[in-house]
């Protein structure tokens, strides 16, 4: 089989960080070839350095046989490489044919933009290869899913033979996820070959013939698709076992902890984006939320931590009517929150591990002695909890901006399960993490849930939902549009839900 791309010896530095550390890696021409590798494993520093983006500190790179030096993107476009980023980059007032020609336009007499040629040159590569997509349609306006097959065909557009996909999957649902493998099958019988980049290791395995496994900044190895399996590539990745499925026990339900009867909020805009959610969440039961990213979730969040006020509806907090309440208000009512955004909400940069581990409970004994902060019990608890959850590096002092994302969500996690909480709420939990950090984030909640907590998941990882809930209430439109019982629906059966194709004519949760 001939080779589309081989690396030999690429090793990349960072200050204090070996990014990639003399890796080989050969890619066949027509074949869909993943990586995988937790968070730091070189993953995004090697596609770059395959894109352009970054120099390699030595090593080789060979093209189709042939050694080429890629000082840029531009180079890398002329020999045939395209790549599709995990954030699109988009104009999103642009209509889809403007921005697939976007660079390469054509033009007519006097070097005027010839839409209408635009347009008919989009339409044909979409259909030739099977993305059928409208080219007068405006970006902002269309779903992620279509967002994505516009990056693509601006790729293809360019002369793409060679094609990254960096966590093509991360904000797709089910149906749109299928879509694009039906997308990338089509490509590889078109002759194209696509680099693969993911942490989702059941799609790794659907759609790709040979994966490559990185850990630390060095290939570890490549294994055939048909002969491997999640748990293979799970400890190739991490170095140990890891638990991918969990076994519950079934659910000691206990009272109602928290209940939301009609709630409306607006989100920033002033646009109506929670319309009359109602849900009953008990103790000893994880309820999870499914539903495609911007359906009202982050405004359901906000409205039960009390971070947003609601235009109507009420919360009822252990039996006890909240209008409006603040955040300071709901969590000393026993409410703890996982925010989605670890840096905006959950943590403040600029303090020590010690300071974010307090945040919340410092105002409180131990923590406040007079006006003040005590901070020799501060350090003790920050010395406990640093060992207790396996926060690294195993120094309290260290600035927050210094952990790894993973790291930091696990000084979230601490300081919200140590504040003993009733009530958790946790949004997007696992956001960007690899696979040891989200095991143990996963740990963690049914360790909650089996100790009698009230557990509310929000989450756009739908093997997450299916995995931890005992319950799942799907959001759809600012609505709660379906919920079952998570042993009782298929994964497929709740996409097509978020996808608002089917709705349950009453839904109580």
């Amino acid at each position: 089989m001939a080779v589309a791309l081989e690396l030999k010896g690429i090793t990349k530095r960072f200050p204090g960080v070996l990014a990639n550390d003399h890796i080989d890696l050969t890619i066949n021409e027509q074949e869909v070839f993943a990586i995988v590798g937790e968070n730091g494993a070189g993953k995004t520093t090697l596609m770059n350095i395959i894109y352009g983006l970054y120099q390699p500190d030595s090593g080789k790179i060979f093209v189709r046989g042939k050694e080429r030096k890629i000082h840029g993107p531009g180079d890398a476009i002329s020999l045939g490489i395209g790549m599709v980023h995990q954030h699109f980059m988009l104009v999103p007032v642009f209509t889809v044919a403007e921005n697939v020609v976007l660079g390469t336009e054509p033009t007519k007499y006097g070097g005027v933009l010839d839409l209408d040629r635009a347009r008919k040159e989009v339409r044909e590569f979409s259909e030739k290869f099977g993305m059928k997509i409208d080219p007068d349609a405006r970006v902002e306006h269309i779903s992620v899913g279509m967002q994505q097959r516009v990056e693509i065909l601006k790729a293809l557009f360019r002369g793409a033979e060679i094609l990254i996909l960096d966590e093509p999957t991360a904000a797709l649902t089910p149906l749109e996820t299928q879509e694009l493998f039906e997308t990338i099958r089509s490509l590889k019988a078109q002759g194209k070959t696509v680099i693969f980049i993911s942490h989702k290791l059941q799609e790794v395995l659907a759609i790709a013939d040979r994966i490559a496994v990185l850990r630390g900044g060095k290939a570890v190895g490549v294994v055939d698709a048909k002969e491997a399996t999640t748990t293979q590539l799970a400890r190739m990745m991490v170095g140990r076992d890891v638990i991918l499925e969990y076994e519950k026990a079934p659910p000691k339900l206990g009272d109602v902890l928290l209940e939301a009867r009609n709630l409306v909020a607006q989100n920033d805009r002033g646009i109506t984006s929670l319309k009359g959610v109602s849900f009953k969440l008990r103790a000893g039961e994880i309820l999870g939320i499914a539903g495609v990213e911007g359906n009202g979730q982050a405004e359901l969040v906000e409205v039960l931590t009390g971070l947003r006020s609601p235009v109507s509806g009420e919360l009822i907090v252990k039996g006890k009517p909240f209008r409006y309440a603040d955040a300071r208000i709901l969590r000393n009512t026993g409410m703890a929150h996982i925010p989605s955004d670890r840096h905006k909400l959950g943590l403040v940069l600029k303090f020590d591990v010690a300071e974010n581990l307090i945040l919340g409970m410092h105002h409180s004994p131990p923590f406040a002695r007079g006006n003040g902060i005590n901070r020799e019990e501060v350090e003790r608890f920050a010395r406990e909890k640093v060992m207790e959850f396996d926060i690294r590096p195993h120094d309290h002092r260290i600035l927050a901006s210094k952990l790894s994302g993973g790291n930091q969500q696990k000084v979230i996690v601490a300081r919200e399960i140590s504040a003993k909480p009733e009530i958790m709420i946790a949004s997007q939990p696992t956001r960007g993490l690899d696979i040891g950090a989200t095991e143990f984030v996963h740990k963690q909640l049914l360790k909650e849930r089996d100790s009698g907590k009230a557990v509310l998941l929000v989450s756009l990882e739908l093997d997450e939902i299916l995995s931890l809930s005992d319950r799942i209430a799907v959001m759809y439109g600012g609505e709660i549009v379906a919920a079952f019982d998570s042993k009782e629906v298929s994964e497929e059966e709740i996409g097509l839900y978020m996808l608002g194709v089917k709705r349950q004519e009453a839904v109580y949760v």
